[in-house]
């Protein structure tokens, strides 16, 4: 269907709207990480993030409130890994780039 009614078009706005302020907000209070830090962990909770905003701006059965408790916890248990995984040596030894394999130039090890 092409177009059902306005009001779905203004509720996707007003919800988008709301919900990227709430999300940018949340990220500037946690920290940002640049791209060049994400590991495996980092980029399924981003992917995950975009999963959970993408139903809250396209579900109507979700509730604005509830999407928002939905990305909070998101962030707040990657707020929560992230600093074990500071604080601990035992978590660290687990991270994904701790076992990176570093290649030189020409493309060897």
């Amino acid at each position: 269907m092409w177009f059902d009614s306005w009001s779905d078009i203004v509720r996707v706005l007003l919800v988008g709207i709301a919900s990227y302020a709430v999300l940018i907000a949340s990220i500037r209070i946690l920290g940002e990480r640049t791209l060049a830090q994400l590991n495996a962990f980092d980029v399924v909770v981003t992917v995950a993030l975009g999963s959970t905003l993408a139903t809250i701006l396209l579900t109507s059965d979700v509730a604005f409130v509830e999407g928002i408790v939905a990305l909070s916890l998101l962030l707040l248990l990657q707020a929560v890994v992230a600093f074990a995984t500071a604080v601990s040596r035992r978590i660290r030894a687990h991270d994904v780039r701790a076992h990176a394999v570093a290649f030189d130039r020409s493309g060897g090890l």
